[in-house]
């Protein structure tokens, strides 16, 4: 969907909706400690690092002149920035978000514009 082929980037239920009106728009989804997150799509890794306060060790890729996707509370990063990654690659290691669960919080952003990830990424089986 918007030109990118998207897939989840972690296993796990949604453990918190998207919220427009939250300071960090986004889902977060349940997992445990240490367990892998994918590339959601193809893209160039435009952010590797822990400077945003609240994300935690965050994980910024470009998929298109529009589209970006952002993985935060990550206990590792495994990319740099300028590294290209494909759809599924492990970009991270699921951390603990600022209630101490295992919750990958996850964006998608278009013209920098935060959206429901939910309505571009495929249905679960």
């Amino acid at each position: 969907m918007a030109g990118v082929d998207w897939r989840w980037p972690t296993a796990g239920a949604v453990a918190r909706a998207f919220d427009a009106s939250a300071a960090r728009r986004g889902i977060g989804i349940r997992g445990q400690a240490g367990q892998t997150v994918v590339a959601a799509a193809d893209g160039e890794v435009v952010y590797s690092g822990t400077a945003l306060i609240g994300y935690g060790e965050l994980i910024i890729i470009k998929h298109s002149a529009t589209m970006l996707s952002a993985y935060g509370h990550n206990r590792r990063r495994l990319v740099a920035e300028g590294a290209r990654v494909r759809a599924g690659q492990p970009i991270g290691e699921m951390g603990l978000d600022e209630t101490d669960q295992a919750v990958l919080h996850f964006e998608i952003r278009r013209n920098g514009e935060p959206e429901n990830p939910l309505e571009f990424l495929p249905p679960r089986d």
